[in-house]
């Protein structure tokens, strides 16, 4: 049985209109280099300092270029803010109703997650259980480190009683290399079906809105 749901927030469970790779790209080739669009599709999902280090190859530079991505992005929201993709409220609150813990993971830290989750009216201990962000832990995606934590937050022992769900490869990749039970990739982002298909989900939705219906197919059969 599922108890703790982990859920990627950008693209899965909120609809940003695609600021952040849009800013990510913009930082670094403001930079002096200009990546590719896959080499940023390859990062997305990730912590967003690893990313930036990694984009422009100048790891001394990440802390000073993640100020300017995370100025760049505040400007960004506040002109579109980020709005809860159709269904999915309805969604997390319908997993909890039902005893399933749902936690945020994200590459973001807090200082994107917690006013975008603010403008969003969301708040641990009332429409969510917890929210964990990627330099809160040893590594972020592709690593399960934020699953793992999200599991000791929550008191959640066995990966078979774990949903990790996120619109990208590297949210499946953590939730494999995380061992849970169900592996869920989402359309409502970036990454196309046949990119998350690769990497093996166990399940591959249109939104994060049908997870309930699906969770209770799953249950009906077990």
């Amino acid at each position: 049985m599922i108890t703790l749901a982990t859920l990627d927030i950008a693209g899965t469970t909120v609809d940003e209109g695609g600021a952040v790779y849009r800013v990510l790209a913009e930082v670094v080739a403001e930079h002096g280099t200009p990546a590719a669009e896959a080499d940023i599709r390859r990062w997305m999902g990730a912590d967003k300092r690893e990313a930036l280090a990694a984009l422009t190859g100048d790891p001394g530079a990440a802390e000073e270029l993640h100020e300017k991505f995370v100025a760049r992005l505040h400007t960004a929201y506040a002109e579109t803010p980020p709005r809860p993709l159709p269904g999915v409220a309805e969604a997390i609150a319908e997993l909890r109703e039902r005893g399933v813990r749902v936690v945020l993971t994200t590459g973001f830290d807090r200082q994107v997650t917690d006013p975008l989750l603010a403008s969003l009216g969301w708040r641990v201990g009332e429409q969510l259980d917890g929210v964990v962000c990627a330099p809160e832990v040893a590594a972020g995606r592709p690593e399960p480190d934020m699953i793992v934590e999200a599991m000791r937050r929550t008191g959640v022992d066995n990966p078979a009683n774990v949903l990790a769900a996120g619109d990208t490869v590297l949210d499946i990749r953590a939730g494999r290399a995380a061992g849970a039970a169900m592996v869920v990739g989402v359309l409502s982002g970036a990454q196309t079906a046949e990119e998350l298909a690769g990497e093996h989900p166990t399940h591959i939705l249109g939104s994060l809105a049908e997870l309930p219906s699906v969770l209770a197919g799953e249950l009906s059969r077990g």
